[in-house]
């Protein structure tokens, strides 16, 4: 990484952490990308700690930032082969003084259980502290490093720039909902504008992430542009590694606040999270649909966003935006072409320049990104149609609807929920704890994180006689709702729905503390069902979190 802008992203102790992950193919592609490296024998040796040693003979290190007697801990952190096992942390205490620190690898001594590279971070003292950060890899002999390439600064007033940008623009859809909120801008008032979505809506890769993130610059711009004495309110709801099958659940408490909020644009990006959705795009519509119902019918708007190997899932989800005839944007179409291409011949940013990471875009990407849909909003704004209407009711799906009624439910929502699903039984057991360790998310302007799913059920994996959670609820669908996590602390759990068994749930999957949905029942009709979780054989002395539910009936 070279010129990687790094920022302390505050945490409990009062310190500051930049994580950068290498796992899971990370490191091959920070290489491809940052490093130029296209040897494909190099490439495949990154896959392994053993392989890492083998290609990397030393590490260098350097920070830069405004106080240069400002100190900072490098880490380099391998993953084991299994969670719990003992894994090789390389730590090196420097200064922000740009000075180049090297780690010779002959000195450290490396853990037998060590499987790959897990991550990078920088820790801080305190929190909110920026500054850039070099590390560089030296090679053994044998293998040799390619000419790194010199990149040009990204010119935003450029033909070249307005055309890339121009070029985002994948449907323009009917603007009616939109125009709606430029007239209301413009005759003063105040705006709420939401964003929902992934890591990528919550800001990661975004230097500091919750005044650099898309969402934010766009809320700016759009008010800058478009607000004639009126604010922009801003409700920024992203969760990192989650998909629209989890977004469609926490829609009303994370975008409506639990109906205290109004936005009057919803912007959905999950065009690089749903590749797993075990509906295929069901979920997704459900959730588009769901905005597109709201009684003050606000505009909702597809974001299309695109990872480092030029790719997103728009073919599959671009057909719900023109079912329903929504503006869709698309930062794939904009920017993949033109990586292909030299500075001389047109090429407006590189790649490397773009991506923070294989998956999250830096501050010229979210500023990339934020352009986009400002490209969208000048568009809507220099041809108003009020030959566009609007029909109350909603097309029949083109992939499904299915989910389009979900609700949550936890503990924070039992009460209010039970007499409208018939809970006529819920028995805690021994999932009777409330878990505090989750996953923390930057909402709106903050960045202070919050917690994500407070009212929780755990088991602590301390009881002898362990009790199953036992609800009867009368729905037609059900999710269960679920914490990941990388502690060996945690093991499996077995869900029953009506006496049989539906799924085996297994925390350590994903490998990193984040929240989890899956469909646990999906029938036509409600009816009245019993909802058994319970610890899997041998799992008794391991943990669970059931974080809540998603809930339709019908």
């Amino acid at each position: 990484m070279q010129g990687k802008e790094i920022f302390g992203a505050p945490q409990p102790d009062g310190g500051g952490v930049q994580f950068l992950y290498m796992d899971c193919g990370r490191l091959i592609d920070a290489a491809r990308l940052s490093g130029n490296i296209q040897d494909e024998y190099m490439l495949d040796l990154l896959k392994t700690s053993q392989g890492f040693k083998t290609v990397v003979h030393s590490i260098g290190v350097s920070v830069s930032g405004r106080d240069s007697k400002e100190p900072v801990r490098f880490v380099l952190e391998m993953y084991p082969n299994h969670p719990g096992e003992k894994a090789t942390q390389i730590k090196k205490d420097l200064f922000m003084d740009g000075m180049e620190t090297v780690i010779n690898l002959e000195d450290i001594d490396f853990e037998p259980s060590d499987k790959e590279v897990g991550q990078i971070r920088f820790e801080f003292g305190t929190s909110k502290v920026q500054g850039d950060a070099d590390v560089r890899f030296y090679l053994n002999q044998g293998f040799i490093a390619p000419v790194q390439p010199m990149e040009q600064m990204v010119d935003f007033n450029s033909s070249g720039y307005r055309k890339m940008i121009s070029k985002s623009l994948m449907h323009v859809g009917n603007t009616v909902r939109l125009e709606k909120v430029l007239s209301k801008a413009g005759s003063g008032e105040n705006v709420t504008l939401s964003f929902i979505g992934g890591s990528i809506t919550q800001g990661a890769g975004a230097i500091p992430l919750n005044e650099k993130c898309y969402a934010r610059v766009f809320a700016q711009s759009f008010e800058k542009k478009y607000c004639k004495g009126g604010k922009v309110n801003f409700i920024k709801a992203g969760v990192g590694g989650t998909p629209s099958e989890l977004g469609m659940i926490r829609f009303e408490r994370d975008v409506l606040r639990d109906y205290a909020e109004k936005p009057d644009l919803i912007v959905i990006e999950f065009a690089v999270n749903d590749e797993g959705d075990e509906t295929k795009g069901v979920c997704y519509e459900s959730l588009v649909r769901k905005a597109l119902s709201l009684p003050w019918k606000p505009a909702v708007v597809l974001l299309f966003a695109v990872f480092s190997f030029d790719w997103n899932l728009q073919d599959r989800l671009g057909p719900v935006g023109i079912r329903y005839d929504l503006p869709m944007v698309s930062v794939l179409d904009a920017v993949t072409e033109q990586f292909k291409l030299l500075p001389e011949d047109g090429r407006v940013i590189s790649k490397n320049q773009f991506f923070y990471d294989v998956y999250h875009p830096s501050n010229l990407g979210h500023q990339i990104m934020s352009d986009c849909l400002i490209n969208l909003i000048d568009s809507v704004n220099e041809s108003r149609d009020t030959s566009y209407e609007e029909d109350d009711k909603l097309p029949c799906p083109v992939i499904g609807g299915d989910f389009e009624k979900v609700e949550l439910l936890d503990k924070k929502e039992l009460e209010a929920l039970k007499r409208k699903y018939k809970i006529s039984k819920l028995e805690a057991g021994s999932f009777e704890d409330v878990d505090k360790d989750l996953q923390l998310v930057e909402m709106d302007e903050e960045i202070v994180p919050k917690p994500e799913f407070p009212g929780n059920w755990a088991y602590n994996g301390k009881d002898t006689d362990v009790k199953p959670f036992v609800m009867n609820i009368n729905c037609s669908k059900l999710l269960l709702v679920f914490k990941d996590s990388g502690s060996a602390l945690f093991g499996t759990a077995e869900v029953f729905v009506d006496e049989k068994k539906v799924k085996d749930v297994n925390p350590l999957e994903v490998g990193w503390t984040h929240c989890n949905a899956v469909i646990i029942l999906n029938e036509e009709k409600n009816r009245q069902h019993k909802v058994e979780i319970k610890m899997a054989n041998g799992m008794n002395d391991k943990k669970f979190t059931i974080l809540g539910f998603g809930v339709v009936r019908e």
